[in-house]
């Protein structure tokens, strides 16, 4: 391989095996060429190199004393405060070559890779393919799958739960802004007091099941309010002794 870059006039990189592929220059490498070029060879012969002649080398470039740059990649999944599928990204070196490379999360920004994911996005964009989930939904996704949501529902009317009601709980108690149209309630009516289970669809791809507790509503600074939250913290110390 070394000779026919030779033959050919191509310059040489010396470099650490491990970088082998890579794209960009780290820093410390050293790009060189042989001052004579080596002479073709018969097909299936070893090309005849001259003991001294051809151990001489021109320097071309030494990164050594270069600023540190960033890498070019092309990320293959959505990756935290980094982007989606397909998105480019400039991220230092260690980071690409020590996380995102080695466990699949990107590739470099090649000329190939870059028409291989514009021709996906634009078939994605066509219907042709799957349309994949957003950082910020991949984000939702783990939430919601951590969080248990809790309705209060008052004692002295007639009532019936409605996604409405459920998407003002979602955003008074947990923070998250979920439509009414984005909920799935279990077909009977939920018109008593107890557990229960809401289903959220997340940019209308992906469904996660969110156990729900309907309880009884208790205003704020009741006395009634007062000794169920000390109940509450009373339970809860007793369990995490009990995890002790």
């Amino acid at each position: 391989m070394l000779a026919r870059r030779a033959a050919g006039g191509c310059s040489l990189l010396v470099q650490a095996a491990s970088r082998a592929l890579s794209l960009s220059h780290s820093r410390g490498t050293v790009v060189v060429e042989r001052w004579w070029q080596v002479p073709l060879s018969k097909e299936g012969r070893a090309p005849r190199l001259h003991p001294r002649r051809h151990r001489v080398y021109r320097l071309l470039e030494d990164t050594k004393h270069q600023p540190r740059g960033q890498l070019q990649l092309i990320l293959t999944q959505a990756v935290d405060n980094l982007g989606s599928r397909g998105d480019v990204v400039s991220v230092k070196k260690h980071l690409g070559r020590n996380k995102l490379l080695p466990q699949g999360l990107a590739v470099y920004a090649s000329p190939e890779n870059r028409k291989m994911f514009e021709e996906e996005k634009k078939l994605r964009q066509e219907g042709k393919l799957e349309v994949l989930q957003t950082q910020s939904g991949e984000k939702t996704l783990r939430f919601l799958r951590r969080c248990r949501l809790e309705v209060g529902m008052k004692n002295n009317v007639q009532w019936e739960l409605t996604p409405e009601i459920v998407a003002r709980h979602f955003l008074k108690n947990l923070g998250v802004c979920v439509p009414p149209h984005a909920l799935k309630l279990p077909e009977e009516p939920i018109r008593r007091w107890g557990d229960y289970w809401c289903e959220v669809t997340v940019n209308g791809l992906d469904r996660v099941r969110v156990p729900m507790a309907v309880v009884q509503f208790l205003r704020p600074k009741t006395k009634r309010y007062k000794q169920w939250l000390a109940q509450q913290q009373a339970q809860l110390a007793a369990h995490r002794e009990g995890l002790l």
